[in-house]
């Protein structure tokens, strides 16, 4: 029988009841809002009630205490996990990512799970590319997600072989498992028509995809993460970092994403979230950032105009429930009936959107392109390791096209010695400064290298210090001028629109493929030998992956127009 919708959604609403259940029982509170299914692509999400007439029911809808919240200490002081886990933490075996991914994995396969109503309202299947059919992944070809993939998929695999799959069975078999299988949970094959047994391997990629799209970078009290109690133990207790590694972890791998790699400033998931602790400044400490799932906040959806924020309330004067997580709206309440309550997750390209979250945006604003520069090549230049301690003395952000300091092209001094002129067309260029600054460098030839090594050994030598970011961009600068760096980029963007054209056709292609099928909301995998497969019917992974490769070629396009119109005015200058 032929899978569809209404189908689909009587299946994810039976699960609904006991999850409502299980959030009142560890101390949730829906004060003005309830979960609801929206659809495949979207799952379960939050609406505001139409019994919320209390305004101040309506303005905090969600409070979620965070000792629910699925973090690295939990699992290292959870009675089964901790005892096993914290010995390979403290030798760096596993981080405090893989900590909360093991969690899920054997909290999955446990007989007699906790956290059963939890786990069975997540996923089973994800819309970003480690899940795609092979039809729906060679869609990707020529783009960076689809290498990204391809290394994601081999990395998944070796730390499941090297470090998950003995310790999920060891600890299934602490459990009381005798043969380490986990429970008897099977799922439905809908391709095949057959059930077939959930393998651990299986249950260890949707919780590494669970991590990924549902995680929250979580500022929490000093005192909270660091119990004075186990102020003994705080070296088990895992090391916490502000800043939150992405999809650049993985694209950049194997490969110098023109100059140094991109780090994530922002939340995992989610909007900027602010911690109310309060006005005393007895009550002020520090705030550590710690990565976890917070259970109800996690079925927060995106969306550019967001419905509300996620916040920390430390002291529990906002909310009433110290130490916790709550949803605050930003738009007056009577509007708001019936309404999704979304959040932002950040002002995201849909290559970081569709390698993370699994969707993209149409004409999505914040959209860029990433410009690779790879390893292998940069080994193969003059002077390989001299040019790679110039790139790693560039600290600086170097994602294309993004609108921030780095675009202040006033930045560098271009009058070091006078001997080379500020170009006219300065205030005319898209690129960031330091983007510039990284391809100099990597074309720079040897007369110019040993000039930037005398320029700034002039300012060790008189100083004693070494030189700052904007000397080193400066001594480039001068010694290189704009051309060489202008080749090289135009020649990066031409093999890069080769790759994506060779991979799926013209921009053209795209536009019209998106223009002419209509979307099938069943996933590929469900629908083969049904109607929803037809020609004029395309899955919703297919058209993220044409939707995401038609914006990194039109961006490809517009940048090397004007990469190649910049070095006709800088080979015109002498620069």
């Amino acid at each position: 029988m032929p899978l569809n919708s209404a189908a689909m959604a009587s299946t994810e609403e039976a699960k609904l009841q006991p999850f409502l259940q299980w959030l009142q029982l560890n101390g949730v509170e829906l004060r003005g809002c309830e979960i609801k299914y929206c659809d495949f692509s979207k799952g379960f999400g939050i609406f505001y009630r139409n019994d919320s007439s209390d305004d101040e029911f309506s303005e905090i809808p969600l409070v979620v205490p965070l000792d629910l919240a699925i973090t690295p200490m939990r699992v290292l002081q959870d009675p089964l996990l901790g005892p096993e886990c914290r010995a390979m933490f403290e030798e760096g075996e596993v981080d405090d990512r893989l900590l909360m991914i093991l969690f899920l994995t054997v909290e999955r396969l446990r007989k007699n799970s906790s956290w059963k109503p939890y786990l069975d309202m997540l996923p089973t299947t994800f819309g970003t590319p480690l899940w795609f059919t092979d039809d729906e992944f060679i869609e990707l070809k020529g783009t960076s997600i689809h290498r990204a993939t391809e290394l994601q998929k081999k990395q998944l695999q070796s730390l499941y072989d090297a470090k998950v799959k003995d310790l999920v069975k060891k600890l299934l078999v602490l459990d009381g498992d005798s043969e380490g299988c986990g429970g008897a949970f099977w799922r439905f094959s809908l391709c095949c028509k057959v059930w077939r047994p959930i393998q651990h391997s299986w249950c260890h990629d949707r919780a590494n995809s669970i991590f990924w799209t549902r995680a929250l970078n979580i500022p929490l009290p000093c005192s909270y993460v660091f119990p004075q109690i186990q102020e003994e133990k705080s070296s088990c207790i895992p090391s916490i970092n502000k800043d939150s590694g992405a999809l650049t972890d993985q694209i950049s791998d194997r490969n110098l994403v023109i100059g140094t790699e991109e780090k994530r400033t922002d939340d995992v998931h989610g909007s900027e979230s602010l911690v109310d602790g309060g006005t005393s400044s007895s009550m002020q400490e520090e705030t550590l950032w710690v990565e976890g799932l917070v259970p109800g906040i996690d079925f927060c959806n995106h969306d550019l105009r967001a419905a509300a924020t996620w916040e920390v309330d430390n002291t529990g004067l906002k909310t009433g429930v110290p130490l916790s997580m709550y949803l605050l709206s930003v738009e007056p309440s009577p509007c708001q009936m019936q309404k999704e309550i979304s959040i932002s997750y950040g002002n995201k390209g849909n290559e970081e959107l569709l390698y993370l979250y699994g969707f993209v945006i149409d004409g999505n604003p914040d959209d860029y392109l990433m410009v690779h520069y790879p390893m292998e090549l940069l080994q193969n230049i003059p002077f390989p390791e001299t040019k790679g301690q110039l790139l790693e003395a560039q600290v600086s952000n170097l994602r294309n096209g993004q609108n921030d300091e780095l675009t202040d092209h006033q930045s560098c001094n271009y009058s070091w010695s006078g001997q080379r002129r500020t170009p006219s067309y300065l205030k005319k260029l898209v690129f960031p400064e330091a983007f510039l600054t990284a391809l100099r460098t990597i074309a720079m030839q040897e007369d110019e290298l040993s000039r930037v090594s005398s320029l700034l050994e002039e300012i060790s030598e008189s100083g004693q210090r070494q030189p700052s970011d904007q000397e080193i961009r400066a001594a480039v600068w001068e010694a290189c001028g704009d051309s060489g760096a202008l080749q090289v980029l135009v020649d990066l963007l031409n093999v890069k629109m080769m790759d994506l054209e060779e991979g799926s056709g013209t921009e053209d292609h795209d536009t019209e493929l998106l223009e002419t099928a209509s979307i099938s909301e069943i996933p590929e995998q469900h629908t083969r030998g049904t109607d929803s497969c037809a020609p004029d019917k395309m899955s919703r992974n297919r058209r993220s992956s044409i939707v995401y490769r038609r914006g990194q070629k039109q961006l490809t396009r517009l940048y090397l127009r004007e990469a190649e119109h910049a070095l006709q005015l800088s080979l015109s200058e002498g620069n």
